[in-house]
């Protein structure tokens, strides 16, 4: 098929042991932060045990992630995995601002069902905090991954809902 597209990760695939499980053909080629939309938790996931990160407009607000460069051949197996199929995100194209200037055009993911905004993460609701596993997981890909030290300790300010045990994809930290 040949070809490659760009893909801006804001949760667990931060982290390359993650993204590396269902699309082994990704290789990270910086961080960018997308504008007007902040990081929030949402809808629970039985595969984390714990509500997973979405992206949710915001005026005030940006999200740092990753940029990865993936082959076209995972594209469908990308979409499984954030659950397009299932409805659970879909997937669009925004314009993510690099570090060094300029934009490039990114596919991103976002729920399907948006929460209300939450003005303060450190006030999620706790049928909206993700577990200890899940948030640990973006925690070492937003450190892997060289985010802004001002924003990795925005990621160690979010609650999580205490649960540490086993989760349906396991990632080695």
């Amino acid at each position: 098929m040949g070809g490659t597209f760009l893909y801006f990760a804001y949760g667990s695939n931060l982290l390359t042991k993650r993204i590396h499980i269902n699309n082994p053909s990704a290789v990270r080629v910086g961080i960018g932060k997308l504008m007007n939309y902040q990081l929030d938790f949402a809808k629970y996931s039985e595969r984390w045990r714990g509500a997973s990160a979405t992206i949710v407009k915001s005026d005030k607000r940006h999200v740092w992630g990753a940029i990865w460069e993936i082959g076209l051949e995972h594209m469908e197996s990308l979409d499984r995995q954030e659950g397009v199929p299932d409805k659970i995100y879909h997937r669009f194209d925004v314009d993510v601002v690099l570090p060094e200037g300029g934009t490039r055009k990114c596919h991103v993911y976002q729920q399907c069902v948006i929460p209300g905004s939450t003005e303060d993460i450190e006030e999620l609701a706790d049928d909206r905090k993700p577990s200890a596993v899940y948030l640990n997981i973006i925690k070492a890909g937003g450190k892997e991954s060289n985010l802004p030290e001002e924003y990795q300790k925005f990621l160690q300010r979010i609650p999580d809902n205490g649960y540490s045990g086993k989760v349906d994809i396991e990632v080695a930290l």
